[in-house]
């Protein structure tokens, strides 16, 4: 009975994770069903490459939303692929420098002071896209797709209906409320008459779903890489979360280099397929709390469903048919949360902003970052997070230390 009850934990496990998955390359132009896919195939990986000793799954990556906008505008697909596929690189490269040197030096190259102001920018940089896609507008702005007065209500609706679930829900709905806000923000949309199902009638049950191999271009790669830094101290924190849940030390045991190496091929191997960048999500560790269901075996079941769901074609272009104005309310949350946990990386660290020094670097990655800087060497442009995220680390390397800052490395 417990060997039938393990398959069916794992079912649970994605669908909490479902609304976060494919909201990802539902905002980034990537196909959903390749992300169950990449989703399903990089925790298996990553279960691999760390024994199967964390239980914990991997998905969309919502650090790689806006980078993956401007590389698919700029690029292709293709391009932007094989971009990411380096960033994942990226991480299997710390994975060994963290086994050489330990840990110490990812807190030293990636202090608060630094990851605090590039979260921040990850969230508010995408700002203004939630809120025009909330009116009915597309990302940019440019065109109008939905009637303003309808869209404001039903991105109201979706946007209230996860807060409301997210602050007042009990048991397991509580780790749900992206799912909530797109199901009660769909059915208004039905309501309302502005879902198309002409391709949901279209598309075959079974379908493979649509991979795109990588391409290497200099210019994607060198942008994608600074983008690493976010969810590498992310997944820090999201192991030192579970860790705390199961009362094992997962930093120790499989040990960090481990689980950052399988977070790189787990990555690697997304962008492979055409996926987005995987990542440790946060929703199923709060799953994983809710129902003490620590046995990593449960995530093998969550991967392989997700496998199963990638190749199912009604479902893949069911998740097309989600109207703007849903996904713009649910943004309009997502986005500005993400802003906040920047923001408490600097409250709970007790990042002294009276110091200049550190004033100086949160500022000028703020505005940088805010204000679209960029800077082009040739047909080389640097914007957006990849810009802010090498500054921050510069100045943070540049700038003396205070003394203050030379105690705590010291400890």
């Amino acid at each position: 009975m417990k060997r039938l009850f393990i398959p069916l934990q794992g079912a649970q496990m994605l669908f909490v994770a479902f609304g976060a998955l494919v909201l990802m390359p539902l905002l980034s132009g990537l196909d959903t069903s390749v992300a169950l896919f990449t989703a399903g195939i990089g925790t298996l990986l990553f279960q691999v490459i760390t024994k199967r000793q964390v239980p914990i799954f991997l998905a969309s990556s919502f650090a790689f939303i806006a980078p993956i906008m401007y590389g698919v505008q700029t690029w292709g697909i293709p391009a932007t692929m094989g971009g990411l596929m380096v960033a994942g690189f990226v991480y299997v490269i710390l994975g060994a420098l963290v086994k050489i040197n330990g840990s110490g030096f990812i807190h030293k190259l990636l202090p608060p002071v630094v990851v605090g102001p590039v979260i921040i920018i990850i969230g508010l940089g995408l700002a203004p896209m939630a809120v025009n896609m909330a009116l009915g507008k597309t990302g940019d702005g440019s065109a109008v797709l939905v009637d303003q007065n309808i869209a404001l209500f039903i991105a109201l609706m979706s946007l209230s209906t996860t807060v409301a679930i997210a602050v007042f829900a009990k048991g397991i709905l509580k780790v749900m409320p992206i799912l909530a806000g797109i199901l009660v923000g769909y059915g208004l949309s039905m309501a309302f008459g502005i879902v198309d199902f002409t391709a949901v009638n279209q598309a075959p049950w079974l379908a493979v779903p649509n991979f795109v191999a990588p391409e290497f271009h200099w210019q994607a790669i060198l942008f994608m890489i600074p983008v690493a830094i976010a969810p590498a101290v992310e997944h820090i924190g999201d192991l030192l979360a579970i860790s705390n849940v199961t009362g094992k030390d997962y930093l120790k045991k499989p040990g960090l280099h481990r689980t950052l190496t399988g977070d790189g091929i787990a990555t690697m191997a997304a962008s492979a397929f055409g996926g987005p960048p995987n990542t440790t999500y946060s929703e199923v560790t709060g799953a994983v709390t809710l129902t003490k269901s620590f046995d990593p075996r449960i995530m093998t079941w969550t991967a392989i469903t997700a496998i199963t769901l990638a190749f199912i074609g009604k479902l893949g272009a069911l998740m097309q048919t989600i109207p703007l104005p849903v996904m713009g309310g649910i943004m309009c949350l997502l986005f500005g949360s993400i802003a906040a946990v920047g923001l408490n990386a600097l409250i709970r660290n007790q990042v002294d902003l009276n110091e200049p020094r550190n004033l100086s670097i949160v500022g000028v990655t703020l505005v940088f970052g805010i204000g679209g800087m960029a800077f082009g060497i040739g047909e080389f442009s640097l914007t957006g997070i990849s810009l802010c995220g090498l500054v921050a680390i510069l100045m943070n390397l540049i700038l003396p230390k205070t003394i203050k800052d030379t105690e705590e490395s010291a400890h």
